[in-house]
């Protein structure tokens, strides 16, 4: 008999294991997953060229011949990415990969699919923190910072 732990059944293993696993079975499957780990490889390759905002939005949408296409959230990022296009060719090239063009395309919604839940737990102020707060308003000449905390006070008695 084997000890708890030692071996997973069928039925434990991670969807994504068994995806990999299915996807890699026939060959359609294995080119998909081929092409995928090959944009993923070229994404992260183009983001190590990349300064660190511009790397965060841009995706690598296709790669075709020695063309690459990266595609950003705005004409902004599209700008500056068109601007630095010549040392990332440079920069890829010099890493293996035989491309010869960018080709840069707007996207609107992709950093809208990018953003993600900050996992920020929030917390109420409590009557404490209000009552200071109402305190800090008294003793403030009027003016912005005064209106700042009196919509605060608004906002949080509501």
């Amino acid at each position: 008999m084997s000890r708890p732990g030692t071996r997973r059944s069928h039925d434990d293993a991670r969807p994504a294991t068994l995806a990999l696993g299915w996807l890699g079975g026939d060959r359609q499957g294995a080119q998909v997953l081929e092409t995928a780990r090959r944009l993923l490889a070229a994404e992260q390759a183009a983001k190590d060229a990349l300064p660190p905002a511009l790397a965060l939005v841009c995706k690598v949408a296709r790669i075709e011949r020695q063309q690459i296409t990266l595609a950003v959230p705005s004409a902004a990022y599209a700008a500056r990415l068109r601007q630095l296009a010549p040392s990332i060719v440079q920069t890829l090239a010099g890493g293996g990969w035989n491309l010869t063009e960018i080709k840069v395309k707007v996207q609107a919604g992709l950093l809208q699919s990018q953003t993600k839940k900050s996992g920020k737990e929030v917390v109420p102020l409590d009557n404490a923190a209000l009552d200071a707060f109402d305190e800090l308003r008294g003793k403030l000449r009027p003016g912005p910072l005064a209106d700042a905390v009196k919509r605060l006070l608004d906002h949080h008695r509501r």
